[in-house]
């Protein structure tokens, strides 16, 4: 996203000398997308950033997947996967919903400070249903609080440390980066006039985080040959990571949160991509929000039945009350899974009920993706296995 920002010191002209004041040289790192043909931006470190004096394994979490077969709709109540909070980090206590080749879907929730960590694989979207956490990153300190999305570009080094009473996190890792959706942006990147948000609306590190230290340990999860193709290391750096001085470019992490989304509206029913906040490689990010809805006399405000003859579709309940799905089971904390080949659309119930409302009070995060997704061992263990039968209201034996 092509939005200039300076933070901290850093010299008139890039890539000339930049001195300490002892006289000795900052080290000026370049942290730049689709080699040196995208967005980037130029850090200046004290120390030297590729200096690390060990490397270990760092054995991940149960990556593994299983194939939603037969095709089946699901309902995943993801507030069932951690009774015991106390001990988790925003890190290494993931666990796997759903993923493909392209994305994965996680969830934590975590009380305890999280290792430095840095996904070399893709970007990060992490959108906090709860609580909230202090996200030191290279590039400075992110306040991420409810209802925020949590934008960390490929590579970032960063912790979660959680605030009061920890943070509940649905974490999306791309394999690709995560931007705003093109047709919101000028060919030059800024926000266009029809933009359900602006730059106004982002939020990124006011000043450097400037963090002395020696062999300081950062995970890092990258490319390898386990499963999905994800491997992790123990990296100890010489010196601290977050040792950078200052920095200017237009790629960096930053925060973006849900009530500043202004959803879009028409007398008759809109489609999902009115909702869409966020786009990465074959998957996309859409928000419901709450909003006045379909005002034509005859409208049915509940969506009408679809086929995502492309795509999965995976909905995140995470506030209000979702009016197409009472009578499902599905509540706060819920995820239901539509995939591709598959019919869905609302209870059946829900569609006359909803008839006259001019209002919707929900909150979902929406993922799509463009190739199918399969069962981490957390979707597999808080499967309700009730819900496909929900719409007929019985199961053949």
């Amino acid at each position: 996203m092509a939005f200039y920002r300076q933070v901290g010191q850093v010299p008139p002209k890039r890539h000339t000398q930049f001195r300490r004041p002892d006289g000795g040289l900052y080290y000026e790192e370049l942290m730049g997308e689709e080699g040196f043909s995208s967005d980037s931006s130029l850090l200046y470190h004290a120390g030297v950033p590729s200096a690390i004096v060990d490397s270990q394994v760092w054995e991940l979490p149960d990556l593994s997947t299983v194939p939603n077969h037969p095709l089946t709709p699901r309902h995943l109540k993801l507030h069932d996967l951690f009774t015991e909070t106390s001990k988790s980090n925003a890190v290494e206590d993931r666990r796997l919903v759903l993923g493909n080749g392209d994305v994965r879907i996680s969830y934590v929730v975590a009380e305890q400070p999280s290792p430095y960590y840095r996904n070399a694989i893709g970007d990060e979207c992490v959108y906090v249903e709860k609580g909230s956490a202090t996200v030191e990153t290279v590039f400075g300190v992110l306040n991420a609080v409810e209802g925020d999305y949590v934008i960390i570009p490929r590579a970032t080094t960063h912790r979660w440390l959680p605030d009061g009473n920890g943070v509940h996190a649905y974490c999306i890792e791309a394999n690709s980066h995560i931007a705003p959706p093109k047709r919101y942006l000028s060919r030059y990147g800024q926000f266009l006039e029809h933009s359900p948000y602006c730059e106004r609306d982002l939020h990124s590190a006011a000043e450097p985080l400037v963090v002395e230290g020696d062999d300081v340990e950062v995970l890092v999860k990258h490319r390898g040959n386990g499963p999905g193709g994800i491997v992790g290391s123990r990296m100890v750096y010489a010196t601290h990571p977050f040792d950078v001085v200052g920095w200017d470019g237009c790629l960096y992490p930053y925060t973006f949160n849900v009530s500043d989304y202004e959803p879009i509206t028409g007398r008759i029913h809109q489609p999902p991509p009115v909702h869409q906040v966020f786009e990465g490689h074959n998957f996309v990010v859409c928000n419901f929000v709450p909003r006045k809805v379909d005002y034509h006399p005859l409208s049915v405000p509940v969506p009408y039945y679809h086929s995502n003859v492309d795509s999965d579709e995976v909905m995140f309940y995470c506030g209000g009350d979702y009016e197409a799905r009472k009578g499902s089971g599905i509540g706060l904390g819920s995820i239901s899974l539509h995939p591709g080949g598959y019919a869905h659309g609302p209870q059946p119930s829900a569609i006359e009920a909803s008839l006259g409302a001019e209002r919707f009070e929900e909150l979902a995060v929406m993922v799509d993706t463009f190739r199918p997704l399969e069962l981490g061992e957390a979707g597999t263990a808080v499967d309700d296995g009730v819900y496909a039968w929900t719409w007929a209201g019985r199961r053949n034996s």
